[in-house]
């Protein structure tokens, strides 16, 4: 099973493979990592429609590009036609190359504004604001939701054929509703049925964790590509590993502790560089701990020498003192590792 290119404006997305727009983690620094590690194309943090609130510091280091070889691609959110029209005029000068618009978001600060995942109660709506902003730029408009606004309102069919009819390019449906947030199971059986409803590319989201939970959900739901969130924090190797499995139906072995150990230091230098000390420190924590949890669940038996190196690693203030305990615990990880397979090979013999 391997997933055929999708075409977007001038680009081809020769690896259908998408990053979600997530706020706080889906920054420069990550869209660059993921990129480096197989992501096809990836989705900036979710930036509001309200142009006047684009000077916070927040707001700002959201819309820093990241150094990557495919289509830099903004989200916006808003539910007024003219804003969100004008936000994607906006960003298309300061070099956005696909909008995409957020009608996905659960949060209940956005759903304050009517935003987000809000707008799926409203879809006559929905369509006044998908025409105005793809009306307003000439590059490809894409569009997130969700299944429908609840379970006994599961209108995803209906927003997608609007979708298709305004002129979006490309639809990303999460398989869940926005009263359902990120409980239970996906509904691959609506993303499917989604899918067979439209001509445009679908890209099925939710819970795609897995090599092998990437398969099902495109075997389960007919989708052109998928496009991982949670399940790339502490792992952005994750895309490389599903489009090697697809292709050939093997799975990669996991990265060495000496390459997971370039990845996170690359990834903190990148943090660091954006954020500026303080606040970089604060974000390498984050990430750090998503990155040894990881390490964690797949070498239970280093487990210990995580929570250690845990307890150093977040009393550090400093970027040079997490990069110092930070590789001192991959020096221990490595000679970990080297007596393992040392012991396992005279076990062998």
């Amino acid at each position: 099973m391997e997933l055929k290119p999708i075409q977007l404006g001038d680009f081809v997305i020769a690896n259908p493979l998408l990053l979600a727009p997530m706020a706080g983690v889906s920054d420069s620094p990550f869209r660059e990592i993921c990129s480096a590690n197989g992501a096809g194309l990836t989705v900036a943090e979710m930036l509001t429609s309200d142009s006047e609130r684009w000077g916070s510091e927040k707001n700002r280091l959201r819309q820093v590009k990241p150094d990557i070889s495919g289509p830099q691609v903004v989200q916006i959110a808003g539910s007024d036609p003219g804003l969100m029209s004008e936000a994607a005029i906006l960003n298309v000068a300061m070099g956005a190359d696909v909008i995409d618009i957020n009608m996905g978001c659960p949060a209940k600060k956005v759903l304050r504004k009517a935003a987000g995942s809000a707008l799926l109660k409203d879809p006559a709506l929905v369509e006044r604001i998908l025409r105005a902003v793809v009306a307003a730029v000439d590059v490809p408009v894409t569009l997130k939701i969700r299944t429908g606004w609840c379970p006994e309102s599961r209108n995803g069919v209906e927003i997608a054929r609007l979708a298709e009819q305004t002129g979006i390019r490309l639809l990303t449906v999460h398989g869940r509703t926005r009263a359902c947030r990120f409980r239970g199971q996906a509904e691959y059986d609506t993303i499917a049925h989604i899918k067979q409803s439209v001509s445009i590319p679908v890209i099925a989201n939710g819970d795609i964790t897995s090599p092998e939970k990437a398969r099902l959900v495109l075997s389960n739901t007919g989708a052109d590509g998928l496009m991982i969130g949670r399940g790339a924090q502490g792992q952005p190797w994750i895309f490389r590993a599903i489009s090697h499995y697809l292709k050939t139906g093997r799975l990669l072995p996991r990265p060495d502790s000496d390459s997971v150990s370039d990845i996170i230091v690359s990834h903190l230098e990148k943090i660091f560089a954006l954020y500026g000390e303080h606040k970089g420190v604060l974000f390498a924590r984050k990430h750090v701990n998503w990155y040894t949890g990881q390490l964690a669940a797949h070498q239970p038996e280093a487990s210990p020498c995580a929570r250690e190196f845990w307890r150093q690693f977040s009393g550090q203030q400093t970027p040079s003192g997490q990069l110092s305990a930070l590789r001192d615990y991959f020096t221990g990880l490595t000679a970990f590792d080297t007596l393992t397979d040392n012991n396992n090979k005279g076990i062998a013999a």
